[in-house]
């Protein structure tokens, strides 16, 4: 082959794309196939907008956290109690939410949208069954809600109307995360990214003018927190519907596809009662947590608060990665290519343990004057910078876990996270919460190892358990 040839040759082969390029296509979202091509690019397109979509989904707590540190200890507390309580909701969202990513996908890469649509139906009618099996006692209990949690009178005081609003408000928790878990399952991460960028906006916006009464707004205290985020949530909730109603390239709901059925509805169910049971697992023993914390005081409390909300604004991004593996294992599983998804979940991981490193060699080294953003209470400052640095030694175990649990969940086995999350959680870290902040007398910093320590066991447990391979044979 001479000179001339290699060049024609050269020159019929397509060009790469560009980083910018590359990352314009994400954010901006296009059709694309992800069972085939190069598997990098995959995982970028998918994970851009998931993490960024997460990224936005964590300044609903930063934000609300940021404001509300300047009300004070108790206020501070009120909704570090509340979110251990919103845990159990957020268990129910994520639970179902997994189960119907993994259906979606499924349909999809059997190339069959129709049936894409079908399943998000019914996931949606059982989210508004669920939501109002949630909301309404706790719209009606708050305050022996809060009471029941260890709550002094003075938090119960200034806190229940924050916690009513915000239990009693999980419709528009539970249906923007179904919503969202239907475009990713399709592929359309970057809708699901710009849905999130509308309701935190208006969070973005409402939260100090509800809270301090700035302009024509009421002063609600952490009232108006619960009540800004709500809102937010909520218009992000009326444009989902809109979008997948309208429909996109991958997948569209029609009015002749808005009824029950009893067969997929079944088949959903059975995933996500398993799903809502991993979550709840490991979304309840936060309650387990932030009791054993609530024995050392207020400020102990508001620390933990602080330092759990920074590392769930981190947590989160890295979370949308996770969901990238997802994704691709359902997509892979459905066009029959077991060892495509494989591959891409050993990938994933890699760079969500590359991503958190880093984020928790930061943490380590800076965690006082980050803390310091959100309390100028020294007490409260000395223990959260103590959260934030002791939980960010088992970075590495959370990156890989995530990336685990999740590909576990794309494959539709909702089972294995489930019984690694109650070995994890209930057996292990709250024990050892309570053995090394009680008996070993390290208080609450007992409770931030224990973290640590479990949550990088469990990683270890589930790399095994993924390497053994029987999820690739799960039927959905």
């Amino acid at each position: 082959m001479d000179a001339i040839e290699v060049n024609v040759l050269a020159s019929q082969q397509p060009a790469q794309p560009s980083l910018w390029s590359s990352l314009w296509e994400a954010i901006r979202g296009s059709h694309q196939d992800y069972t085939s091509g190069s598997l990098n690019r995959a995982i970028f397109l998918l994970a851009v907008p998931m993490v960024l979509e997460m990224v936005l989904e964590s300044l609903f707590a930063v934000v609300d956290v940021f404001w509300v540190g300047r009300l004070g200890a108790n206020a501070v507390a009120t909704v570090g109690l509340t979110e251990s309580m919103l845990s159990i909701v957020f268990a129910v969202a994520m639970g179902l939410s997994l189960s119907t990513t993994a259906m979606v996908a499924r349909r999809i890469g059997e190339k069959d949208p129709e049936d894409a649509a079908v399943a998000g139906v019914q996931a949606i009618f059982l989210g508004l069954i669920v939501s109002l099996a949630i909301g309404i006692p706790c719209l009606i209990w708050a305050p022996n809600l809060l009471r029941l949690m260890g709550a002094s009178p003075e938090i119960i005081a200034i806190g229940s109307g924050y916690t009513r609003i915000c239990l009693g408000g999980s419709c528009a928790v539970l249906l923007l995360f179904l919503n969202n878990a239907i475009f990713r399952g399709a592929g359309d991460a970057a809708i699901a990214m710009r849905l999130l960028w509308v309701s935190n906006i208006i969070n973005l916006v409402l939260d100090p003018c509800l809270i301090f009464g700035w302009g024509p707004f009421p002063r609600l205290g952490v009232t108006g927190a619960a009540l800004a985020t709500f809102t937010g949530r909520s218009i992000g909730v009326l444009y989902q519907f809109y979008r997948l109603m309208r429909g996109t390239e991958r997948i569209r709901i029609l009015g002749s596809q808005i009824r029950l059925r009893a067969a997929v509805l079944g088949r959903l169910l059975r995933v996500s009662l398993t799903g809502i049971l991993q979550f709840a697992i490991a979304h309840t023993s936060w309650i387990g947590l932030v009791r054993i914390v609530s024995m050392f005081g207020a400020a102990a409390l508001a620390g933990y608060t602080i330092g759990i909300r920074i590392v769930v604004f981190v947590i989160l991004p890295s979370w949308g990665l996770s969901n990238a593996a997802a994704t691709l294992v359902g997509q892979n599983l459905g066009a029959g290519r077991p060892e495509r998804a494989e591959k891409a979940v050993w990938r994933t991981g890699l760079y969500n343990m590359m991503f958190l490193g880093a984020i928790g060699v930061i943490f380590i080294f800076f965690s006082e004057p980050i803390v310091r953003l959100f309390t100028h209470d020294a007490n409260v400052l000395r223990l959260g910078a103590a959260c934030l640095r002791i939980i960010s030694y088992g970075n590495l175990g959370y990156a890989y876990f995530m990336v685990m649990m999740q590909a576990f969940n794309g494959a539709g086995d909702t089972i294995t996270p489930t019984i690694v999350n109650f070995f994890g959680f209930w057996l292990f870290e709250i024990p050892l919460a309570y053995w090394l902040s009680i008996s070993m007398g390290l208080h609450s910093n007992g409770v931030f190892f224990s973290i640590a320590i479990a949550e990088s066991s469990m990683a270890v447990a589930s790399a095994i358990l993924f390497k053994r391979g029987k999820w690739k044979k799960q039927k959905i």
